[in-house]
């Protein structure tokens, strides 16, 4: 617990049988996480044999996609504060204090992972990967008048129960794209938030989109057609569409 309020971790996997295992004990390790859940997305084959040699709760979400595990993950979770991150060992667990460091004054704290400093040698984050996610993250700063933005990808975030009770039922996003929906859509409510530096490590295994140059292109382009429909408050029926594509 942190200043007696529960922390529940959610992990969405799909291609992490070889890290998660690691993941869950690094934050099980830091002695201050109550609940671990692993949403398993129609996940590779021996995921939960891993996941069982855990303290870690594994639920099985059918709707393939990344938005699709997050939003299953957070309606099993039961903590007053709950964090998302990546099971592929890419992130620090022990950087869950620094979320912490600002959740009393936020009800959201995303992590950004274009500061220099923090990428680490062999991290999947070249040139085009950093400063596309910089632009994105300026667009969304610029149209919805956001505080300070530098990284619209990255999947390490805190939210207080409370704000996730306000934003939940208006998340649509079921696919890779739902990190800049769950951000606008905080904004949208006036939730409160703050982007802060997180280190980030070259991933155990090979990712199925950013490891694919092509593939994290149309994604940025998703990202961007998303952010300026949600300024013209385009609906659920845009975001099934561009799901599709």
């Amino acid at each position: 617990m942190y200043k007696n309020k529960k922390i529940s971790v959610i992990l969405p996997t799909y291609n992490e049988k070889d890290s998660i295992r690691k993941v869950v004990n690094d934050f099980n390790q830091l002695g201050i996480i109550d609940e671990i859940i692993v949403i398993n997305n129609n996940a590779a084959a021996g995921t939960s044999e891993e996941v069982a040699k855990t303290k870690a709760r594994e639920v099985f979400e059918p709707i393939q996609g990344y938005g699709a595990a997050i939003k299953r993950g957070f309606k099993e979770s039961t903590g007053e504060l709950v964090v998302v991150c990546e099971p592929d060992d890419t992130f620090l667990a022990a950087d869950i204090l620094k979320f912490l460091a600002y959740c009393e004054d936020v009800d959201i704290v995303y992590g950004t992972r274009t500061v220099s400093h923090f990428i680490w040698e062999g991290a999947n984050m070249g040139v085009f990967l950093k400063w596309g996610n910089w632009a994105t993250a300026k667009l969304m700063e610029v149209i919805f008048n956001t505080n300070y933005l530098s990284d619209v990808g990255c999947t390490y975030r805190l939210i207080s129960r409370k704000a996730l009770n306000s934003i939940l039922p208006v998340l649509c996003v079921n696919s890779n794209f739902f990190g800049p929906e769950m951000m606008i859509r905080g904004f949208q409510l006036h939730l409160k938030a703050i982007q802060i530096p997180v280190n980030y490590k070259d991933r155990i295994g090979t990712s199925s989109v950013t490891g694919d140059l092509k593939k994290a292109f149309f994604l940025g382009l998703k990202m961007i057609i998303l952010i300026i429909g949600l300024r013209f408050n385009l609906g659920a029926k845009f975001i099934r569409l561009l799901e599709r594509i």
